[in-house]
């Protein structure tokens, strides 16, 4: 079975699903979270910003419709970063934010720079592009290695940056991404505790098959919920190889990421049917049962074992600042 086909007949199955509700008044809202100590109300799901501008994706004109789609549904959580796809991901959904669009958005985007000097410049970048005077979170991305926490620390780092445009109105709320190893996150952490500073947000994997492999829902996502930080799923598909294993529905993989206590869920919507999916997601999601959530691990338990599934923590494939390294500073 093709990945298209795959996704495809769960999408079907998805809108029956959907109709089904409909017939009988199910409520068809968006539901929407708090993102931890930001006290900013977010969608549950959001859009991420890479796949607006995929090599193989959507044209400008659809990627603009996706997004002005999706806050058109009561989407309003949209993920960016400096890097993707050479700014064209930025570039486009600012053209989607225009003609009012932008004041339906919670807008996050990513900075590279592990000094203030380059973290300055892209975050200018970004909002040029973005057509926007501030984003509402600034997260620096990819802390993936043992090192990035010292130098975002350290003297003349990207967290002197990032504490000055907060006080310039450029962002509300100060964040970091990664996708490597808990322990990273957890030392980036740890790192801002000794200097006075807690994250308002932190974005990381979270699906069916982290919990069973190198977990950050295990390691790092209660640290969050005591200092009542916000915690912003990725990767709910792991960039679709996920699926490729068979264990697991589309919806079901969404639902999963959904359970947790986090704020949001950003997917990629490369095309509108994703979209469509996402969005159906979001509405029929009800809270699981402890015996639904062991019936989901139990049947991705064995696959996930080696993180064969999890190509972001095990291989360099999604490492964009590794083969980058100017762009960190």
């Amino acid at each position: 079975m093709t990945r298209r086909r795959f996704i495809g007949i769960a999408t079907g199955l998805g809108a029956l699903a959907a109709g089904f509700g409909r017939a009988f008044g199910r409520p068809q809202a968006i539901p929407y979270r708090t993102l931890g100590r930001t006290g900013a109300r977010v969608s549950i799901v959001g859009i991420g910003g890479y796949h607006l501008a995929v090599p193989g994706g959507p044209s400008e004109r659809d990627a603009i419709e996706i997004v002005r789609t999706a806050l058109d549904n009561g989407v309003n959580f949209l993920d960016n970063s400096w890097d993707y796809n050479l700014g064209e991901s930025e570039r486009r959904m600012g053209k989607a934010l225009r003609d009012g669009y932008r004041e339906k958005a919670f807008l996050m985007t990513k900075v590279d720079g592990r000094t203030r000097v380059q973290m300055d410049w892209q975050l200018d970048e970004s909002l040029k592009r973005l057509q926007t005077d501030h984003v509402d979170l600034l997260q620096i991305h990819e802390v993936i290695r043992d090192t990035d926490p010292d130098r975002v620390f350290g003297p003349g780092g990207a967290i002197e940056g990032l504490l000055a445009a907060r006080k310039a109105g450029k962002t509300r709320f100060i964040g970091f991404t990664g996708h490597k190893s808990p322990a990273i996150h957890l030392k980036m952490l740890h790192t801002a505790f000794a200097h006075g500073f807690t994250f308002d947000t932190v974005q990381m994997p979270l699906n069916v098959m982290d919990a069973h492999y190198d977990s950050f829902e295990k390691q790092v996502l209660p640290v969050l919920l005591e200092h009542d930080i916000g915690a912003i799923a990725m990767k709910p598909f792991g960039d679709n190889f996920i699926l490729h294993s068979r264990t697991v529905w589309p919806i079901e993989a969404l639902h999963y990421a959904m359970n947790l206590p986090v704020g949001v869920v950003v997917t990629g919507c490369d095309f509108m049917v994703w979209l469509e999916q996402a969005l159906e997601a979001a509405r029929s999601f009800r809270p699981l049962t402890a015996e639904q959530v062991a019936r989901l691990l139990a049947r991705t338990e064995q696959a996930a074992q080696h993180g064969q599934y999890e190509y972001y923590k095990t291989r360099d494939t999604f490492d964009g600042t590794s083969r980058n390294l100017e762009w960190l500073g």
